[in-house]
């Protein structure tokens, strides 16, 4: 089947197609999880397709689909899978049992024109009976993070780094970057699920907080090994990269440097605080095209740090040369400064870069 077939099927509960169903690569990309652990909980558990087709391929039903994803929901809020495997199957026998008593055993009998009057309303519980449990609520756990409306690969990784698992994490992460390109990947993708486990750490006190330190070092991972190699310096072609004295935000900062070299540019990362002093010796020895300055706090943006380091020259007497200085982050908010640029966000911020070394 082409893919422009495949595009026009009927897709049913979940957006799983009526026909074939999904194969495991697919339903793993839809949970957030490695292949391997789809196939694990099925051999292990017995969580796998209830029907099975003639080719190697196994394929899932949106009810197989729907078991998988109680399954994310209950191991996410820290159940063992062995025992999160056990209620879901539980709740799956259940339900068929609730099926098979509703359903005729023969031919259909006509309707009672009145039924009698104790089905009409349920039965009275005794005054002394004790109180009923409260109905169990629908567990928020595999989608806890408020992300909207957003692409399906942000809810993906936002369960993987809910579970904490890293190899799930680090695949879709990749597969983001390597089916988007960085920048898209960046703004659609990761900075969305970033901004939501952000939300959901400032609203739950101190929880959460592993999940953000966990997807940012991920993130962080996935740039460098997807990055090529640093390219080499052209004289008056380097862009340098630095955070603002006091400023430890680097990873917008390292997605910057990863887009320029991506695209050729020589770069020169400095990550966190880099001190005064350093900033201005880094800018003196690379005679550098542009400055990226990182800011994420309005208490470290310093405009007199940026008026500096863009009045700096450098160069033969008569062919003295500036560096193009750009405020980055949102801690220059309110803080613009006179003649240096401010791109408000990843794709402006290299289209900038990039005029200013082609000139």
């Amino acid at each position: 089947m082409g893919t422009h077939e495949r595009d026009g099927e009927d897709r049913g509960r979940g957006g799983v197609p009526l026909g074939g169903g999904l194969t495991t690569g697919e339903v793993a990309r839809r949970l957030g999880v490695a292949p391997t652990t789809v196939r694990t909980w099925d051999r292990r558990y017995g969580l796998g397709p209830d029907a099975h087709t003639g080719g190697r391929h196994r394929r899932w039903t949106a009810t197989d689909v729907a078991r998988l994803e109680r399954m994310c929901a209950l191991t996410a809020t820290g159940i063992p899978p062995a025992e999160a495997a056990r209620t879901v199957l539980g709740e799956a026998t259940q339900g068929a049992e609730s099926v098979a008593l509703a359903a005729p055993a023969g031919p259909t009998a006509p309707a009672s024109p009145d039924p009698p009057p104790q089905a009409q309303a349920p039965a009275r519980r005794p005054p002394d009976a004790p109180p009923l449990p409260p109905a169990r609520a629908r567990s928020r756990a595999g989608s806890g993070l408020r992300l909207g409306d957003v692409r399906q690969e942000c809810k993906g990784i936002a369960r993987a780094a809910l579970r904490l698992d890293a190899v799930a994490l680090d695949e879709l992460l990749e597969a983001a970057i390597v089916e988007h390109g960085l920048v898209a990947a960046w703004t659609e993708v990761i900075m969305p699920t970033l901004q939501a486990v952000g939300r959901k750490w400032e609203s739950s006190g101190e929880r959460y907080v592993e999940v953000e330190h966990f997807l940012s070092w991920h993130v962080s991972g996935a740039l460098r090994r997807g990055a090529p190699p640093s390219a080499a310096d052209r004289p008056g072609a380097t862009i340098v990269l630095a955070c603002v004295p006091g400023e430890n935000h680097t990873l917008p900062l390292e997605v910057l440097a990863a887009a320029l070299a991506e695209r050729g540019l020589p770069v020169r990362m400095f990550g966190g605080a880099l001190p005064v002093e350093s900033l201005v010796t880094a800018v003196r020895r690379t005679g550098p095209a542009a400055v990226g300055l990182w800011a994420q706090s309005r208490t470290t943006a310093s405009r007199p740090l940026a008026q500096h380091v863009a009045a700096m020259e450098w160069g033969v007497r008569g062919a003295r040369r500036k560096p193009v200085v750009l405020t980055i982050g949102p801690g220059w908010s309110g803080r613009t400064v006179t003649g240096l640029p401010r791109p408000t966000g990843l794709a402006e911020a290299v289209a900038i870069l990039e005029s200013v070394v082609s000139r």
